[in-house]
Parts: structure tokens; C-alpha cells; sequence
């Protein structure tokens, strides 16, 4: 019974490979394999937009992992990973599931000593190899990962994880066997391919092992179809190389041409043959058993009576062979056992760790829906460049031509999505109309397609603004943001029931604007001050104090053109009952000419830095609002988030009465006016609260009150580099780079 299982997996092994045909396998197993593919998309799609948790670890990780089962000589590659980084001072520790142990719980090993019915075969072997590198066998990788880090460990290695979708990674390395890549090319269990070969696109390096062991043309052959997935650049090639010998019973090293006796459990039993031979051996016999096979006492004596047989002058099999064994280091046959140790040459290794060290360059993405957002989103991505300096910070301004990034020299490589009201989703249905005539569309699909081109190559992303972005982020890299809920509060009717499902089933965290928004939303929502109020982190003094100043604010959209006549006719009306100094500011997103142009028109002459009409004269001011609002006393504002910080700074706020403004004043409260939309209107009610004392000291109050104060992008930061382990992620790969 043994002898016909035994012949049917060896025949199976040569089907799956593509050495054989067999018609009954062939028509059992290939529905079987179609199914897998059906499932494998499923779960593809899933990770892939979002619906399944995509966890980031708290350390550096770098995965080594192959698209097929077995044969591609992951422990040396790995026990090879591993020795550079000790060379570059890194403490570096290794997790694995350790395939066939027993334990559910994490189990730390070093030195090799271990029960290997509990860790397995290759955690052993590994720590045997690495006796200063701890071995983490979990089957929860991320257990493992996280109990490295109480190890002290600075840098992961991952044995076999290409396929754990459900933690991502720094660098994820595919070995392929350049002997037999991909078997007959299907999936399991028709083939030997774990998932479709598509799936290298998610890979950072594929590595072709044993490159020796086929022809250059075979090889160039090979890197040529790989290379329809990955970059030529990013294709390197390895060697198993053995210069030494575990030898057994005082056995002396063997000589070219003796003959042996092989037998392995291994992946690829074939490869372990063609060592031998390479080593100049002759191989008499060799016998293989399933990957990962426990030998039995009657194991051995079976193989030990076939070599004697065969007058074989030793035996010999692979080092993982012996974990396998029912006494690990005794052998009691009269002929020796010698044992090849396998290492690995990378081929170009420099240029292979340069590349490894670009990888694992923490790639970050602030995104922000909207002018006010990409100011915040700009505040954050300064914080994370100091706190990150070898970091690579980049900007998805969602919609507009995220100005403030640029100015700031943050990279944009995303497309940008600028319709003519501004946003995306409008207060106005006709706005709405409007920008989808104008390709809103279109320009959605497009950004959805640059966001999954980051799809695993980038840190969990930062999303400032509202819900609409998190489904933006989600379906398009599939990663679970962090979130700063800049567009609600308790104070605007709060979030909707599928907004909370969504915050709190979608995002790693959220910060709000408010305690209560905190509260009202639960699980992982906190309040550590308002992301908007982070917009004053330039201002000299948070505890603002009154000045002279009339500041006006025409807003940051094409209707500031022609909005700002408001403001210009109550200067002057203002002018007449004794108020002298007034500044307005210039958003960033303003088309000046057309701006200018428009004042102009109204009777205003730009004289250098002023506007000025007859002997009134208006400071222009081109800085942030935190920059702006010196000496300021009142804010006739038509703007969105610069009224806002102007209120959190005790700045009275007063506005025009529109759909816009009666959501923000709901934010506001006491501390805004609305009036109807004339000049006469807004100058009236700004004299009455400059000459109102108690008027104008409530609605400073109030508005201090209701907007906070700074705190939540530090917070924002800190939890990134902490929790996330961004920090030291940003100085490994400054280890590496060096």
C-alpha cells in the first residue's frame, strides 16, 4: 500500500511539474485548479480594494516568498538576508509558521534548540545557522512580529509570506526556481503554482535561482516573460553554492566519483540530486519523500539496506533532512552519512542591496479633498519630513492642483482632478452637472488608478478631509487609512450612521475635530486637538490678542472674482465711518491675473502690495492665515476653513447668508454672523461688533470654544512612528542605504 502511494506521488510531482502528461490527473484536478483561480481572484479583489484588512507591522519587514510550493531555496536565501543585515549592525530577527509544528502560541527559538514536532523543521535550521538571530514560529505572523519587537529586533525577515496578503511589507522578494519556474503552469492541484503569475506585479524583487543549472538563453528567455510584470532592473539571479560538509560517524569528506546513496523531503529533491552530481559524486539512488516528511527509525533502516545494496561508498541528504530525523545528530549505520551545506551567491549583489535599500525607503502619501485639506495635509507632511528626513513624502491632492504641495516641494505624481466648481461632491446639484460635463468622471477613474499603482508600496496612507476619501483611498490601494475628520463635527448634525460604519470599519484611526465627535463616533476615534487649528502652527501665539485690522477674505475659488466686490464696496463704506486699516489675503488656488483684473474693474488700482482707491488702501497679503491675522481685530470672511481658524483664534467672523455658509455656521455658532449679501449688510454688522464690547468678546469666546485648539497632527505623527514603527523604518533603511 505504501509502494503505490509512494509511485503515485512521484508520478503526480512529475505532472505538476510538466515533465509528464497524465490524462486521469489531467481531468480529476484541472476543475480543481480552475476553482482555485476563481477563489485566488476573489481574494485578490478583496485585499485589493479594501474589503479585507490589510495590517502594516510595527517593524521593518521583508518578505522572501515564491509563487510555487516548494524548491526555490528560501531558508539559505533567507539565512543569507539575514547575515548582511547583522553585517550592517542591524539587529534583525526572523518569523515564520513553521510548517508542521504543533504550537499555536508564538515561540521564540534560538541556537537551534527547539522540539521540532513543536516549531517545525526550517525554524530550527535557521536558528541553528543564526544563533544571534532570534526565530519567532507563529502562526499568526503578525504575533510573531510583534513579540520580535519586545526582542529588541529591529529589522523582520519573513520566511514564505508572499502569499499573507493580510499584512503588508517593506520588500517583498520572490525566488523562483530558474530550473522549473512554474511547473505545467497551473494552479494547485493541477499544478504547482500557488497563485497565477500575474501575481508578480505585486513583487519589489524576483530573484531566478539556480540561474547556473539552464543555458544563458534559457535564462534570458525566462527574465524576458518575468519582465512583463516586474522591471528588467528589478530581476536579479542567485547560485547554491557548497564548499563544506556535516560529515557523520568520523566519515572523511567524499571523493569526486564515489557513489551515494540520496534521499531528501524536500520541495525539489531533483535540485538536491543535481548538487551532488555538481559536486562531482555519482549517484547511485535516490529516494524521495513529501516535503517536510518526519522520518521514522523504519525510514532509515529501509534506505540504509538500499545503499548497502548498492554498495553506495555513503549517504547523504540536506540539512533540513536531519531536523527531520527520530534523534537529531545520531546516526547508527556503518555507512556514512555526509550532508552538503547549501548557501546561496547572489549574482550583482551590490546592485541587488541597492535595490533592496530603495525599496525599503518608507514611502508615505498625505491625501486631502479640498483647499483647506491641502493646507492641513501640507502642516502634517512637514511634521513627517522632520520627523522623517530619509523618508519619501508624497502628496494626493484629490482635488485641485494641490498648489500648497508644491509650494512646498512635496511630490504630486498623482492626476489631478480640477473642475470648475472646485470639488467633487457640491452643496449645488447644478455644480454637480457642471463638473461631470467637465470630465469629473473620467478624472475619478484615473486617480483610482494611480492610487492602486501604490497598491503595497506605500505606508498605511494619511487621509485629511471627509468619508468620500477613505472610499477613495480603500478602493483604490486597498489600504485602511489614517484619517483626520476635518469635514465633520457634532456641531454639523455629526456623522451619518454610514459614515460611523464606515470611519469605524474602514480606517486605522481617526482623529476629530472635537471631543464630542470623538464620542459620538467610538471605537477608534480620539480627540487630541482640532487638525484644523494645526493650521496655526506658524502663528507666533496661539493666545491671539486685538489689534487694529480689518481683514477680508474673498475665498479660494473662481467666484472670489466676483465675490470680492462685497468686500471692496463695505472697505470703503467702513472707510467712511472711520476704519482706516484693512488687509486681504490671497489664496494660493486664486488665478491672480484674472483677480487683479477683476478689482481693477471695480476701481481698484494694484500699487505694489496694495490695493488702493482713491486714499483708501488695502495690505495684500499672500501668506497662510496663520501668517496674516496679525493685529487683525474682526474678519469679513467668505472663505471655508481661513473663518474658521480666524474664530479659534477669538477673531469675530462675519459672512454672507448662503447654503455654504449655513453649514459652517452650524460649526461656528456664536462666533459667526451671517448677513444678507450686500456690502451695506456686512459693513453695518461689523461697526456693531467692533462697538459692541460684550458683543464681541461672546463671540470671540465662542469661538475659541468651539474651534479648540492644535494638537491632533502631532498626535497623527507620533502614533505613525510608534504604533506603525515608522521611525525606525526611516532609520533602517538609512542602515541599509549606507
Amino acid at each position: 500500500m505504501k509502494k503505490i502511494k509512494k509511485s503515485f506521488l512521484n508520478i503526480y510531482m512529475l505532472y505538476v511539474k510538466g515533465m509528464k502528461k497524465n490524462f486521469l490527473i489531467n481531468i480529476i484536478f484541472t476543475p480543481m485548479a480552475w476553482l482555485t483561480g476563481i477563489v485566488i481572484s476573489i481574494i485578490d479583489f478583496l485585499y485589493s480594494h479594501g474589503f479585507l484588512k490589510i495590517e502594516e507591522p510595527p517593524l521593518p519587514l521583508i518578505s522572501v516568498g515564491n509563487l510555487t510550493y516548494g524548491g526555490t531555496n528560501k531558508t539559505p536565501f533567507v539565512r543569507m538576508l539575514a547575515e548582511y543585515a547583522l553585517s550592517k549592525k542591524i539587529k534583525v530577527g526572523i518569523v515564520t509558521r513553521g510548517y508542521s509544528g504543533k504550537s499555536n502560541e508564538v515561540l521564540i527559538i534560538r541556537g537551534g534548540e527547539g522540539e521540532r514536532s513543536i516549531t517545525g523543521d526550517e525554524p530550527l535550521l535557521l536558528s541553528k545557522k543564526l544563533p544571534s538571530v532570534p526565530v519567532a514560529v507563529a502562526r499568526h505572523r503578525m504575533d510573531g512580529i510583534k513579540k520580535l519587537k519586545e526582542q529588541g529586533v529591529e529589522l523582520v525577515i519573513a520566511d514564505d509570506a508572499f502569499q499573507h496578503r493580510s499584512m503588508s511589507r517593506d520588500a517583498d522578494i520572490v525566488l523562483i526556481d530558474s530550473v522549473c519556474p512554474f511547473g505545467s503552469g497551473k494552479l494547485i492541484p493541477a499544478g504547482m503554482m500557488r497563485e497565477k503569475i500575474s501575481a508578480l506585479k505585486r513583487a519589489d524583487i524576483v530573484v531566478l535561482t539556480k540561474s547556473k543549472r539552464i543555458s544563458n538563453e534559457e535564462l534570458e528567455k525566462l527574465k524576458l516573460k518575468i519582465s512583463e510584470y516586474i522591471p528588467p532592473e528589478k530581476i536579479f539571479t542567485s547560485e547554491m553554492i557548497s564548499n563544506e560538509w556535516i560529515l557523520f560517524n568520523n566519515s572523511k569528506i567524499p571523493a569526486k566519483n564515489e557513489k551515494v546513496s540520496a534521499f531528501s523531503a524536500i520541495g525539489s529533491p531533483e535540485s538536491f540530486v543535481k548538487t551532488l552530481e555538481e559536486l562531482g559524486l555519482t549517484v547511485v539512488n535516490s529516494v524521495s519523500f513529501r516535503d517536510h516528511h518526519n522520518y521514522s527509525h523504519g525510514d532509515l533502516e529501509n534506505l540504509y539496506k538500499s545503499a548497502k545494496n548498492l554498495k553506495a561508498d555513503f549517504m547523504s541528504c540536506t540539512e533540513k533532512d536531519l531536523y527531520n530525523m527520530p534523534e537529531l545528530g545520531k546516526w547508527d549505520f556503518d555507512i556514512p552519512l555526509a550532508v552538503p551545506k547549501i548557501e546561496v551567491k547572489l549574482n550583482e549583489s551590490g546592485k541587488f542591496f541597492e535595490e533592496l535599500a530603495r525599496v525599503l525607503q518608507p514611502k508615505i502619501i498625505v491625501a486631502s479633498n479640498g483647499y483647506g485639506e491641502d493646507a492641513i495635509g501640507v502642516v502634517l507632511a512637514k511634521k513627517l519630513r522632520n520627523k522623517l528626513p530619509d523618508s519619501k513624502i508624497s502628496a494626493f491632492p484629490l482635488v485641485g492642483r494641490g498648489d500648497a504641495y508644491v509650494k512646498e516641494n512635496f511630490e504630486i505624481k498623482f492626476a489631478l482632478s480640477v473642475t470648475p466648481s472646485g470639488g467633487v461632491l457640491k452643496y449645488s446639484l447644478k455644480d454637480l452637472f457642471g463638473d461631470m460635463r467637465a470630465g469629473l468622471l473620467k478624472q475619478v477613474r484615473e486617480q483610482l488608478r494611480d492610487w492602486h499603482k501604490t497598491a503595497g508600496k506605500i505606508k498605511t496612507p494619511i487621509c485629511v478631509g471627509d468619508v468620500y476619501l477613505i472610499l477613495h483611498t480603500l478602493l483604490g490601494s486597498g489600504a485602511r487609512p489614517m484619517f483626520a475628520a476635518t469635514a465633520k463635527t457634532v456641531y454639523l448634525s455629526g456623522h451619518w450612521r454610514l459614515e460611523k460604519f464606515l470611519i469605524n470599519k474602514f480606517t486605522l484611526r481617526t482623529w476629530t475635530r472635537d471631543l464630542k465627535s470623538a464620542e459620538q463616533l467610538g471605537k477608534n476615534a480620539v480627540y487630541s486637538g482640532s487638525p484644523i487649528m494645526d493650521l496655526l502652527h506658524e502663528a507666533e501665539n496661539f493666545n491671539y490678542e486685538l489689534g487694529d485690522i480689518i481683514l477680508l477674505l474673498p475665498g479660494s475659488r473662481s467666484r472670489a472674482n466676483k465675490d470680492v466686490k462685497l468686500l471692496l464696496d463695505a472697505v470703503e463704506l467702513m472707510n467712511n465711518e472711520g476704519e482706516k486699516n484693512f488687509r486681504m489675503i490671497l489664496a494660493p488656488t486664486l488665478n491672480l491675473k484674472e483677480f487683479f483684473e477683476a478689482c481693477s474693474s471695480y476701481g481698484w488700482e494694484k500699487i505694489n502690495n496694495n490695493f488702493v482707491k482713491n486714499e483708501i488702501k488695502i495690505e495684500l497679503s499672500f501668506e497662510s492665515v496663520a501668517k496674516s491675522v496679525k493685529g487683525v481685530k474682526i474678519l469679513l470672511g467668505l472663505g471655508g476653513t481661513a473663518n474658521q481658524l480666524c474664530a479659534g483664534l477669538g477673531i469675530p467672523v462675519i459672512s454672507i447668508d448662503e447654503k455654504g455658509k449655513r453649514v459652517q455656521k452650524k460649526l461656528l455658532g456664536d462666533s459667526e454672523i451671517l448677513v444678507e449679501a450686500s456690502a451695506e449688510n456686512l459693513a453695518s454688522c461689523a461697526l456693531k461688533v467692533l462697538r459692541d464690547e460684550d458683543l464681541y468678546k461672546f463671540m470671540s469666546s465662542s469661538g475659541r470654544e468651539r474651534m479648540g485648539t492644535p494638537g491632533a497632527l502631532d498626535d497623527i505623527v507620533n502614533f505613525a512612528c510608534e504604533n506603525l514603527g515608522w521611525k525606525i523604518k526611516n532609520d533602517i533603511f538609512k542602515a541599509m542605504r549606507n
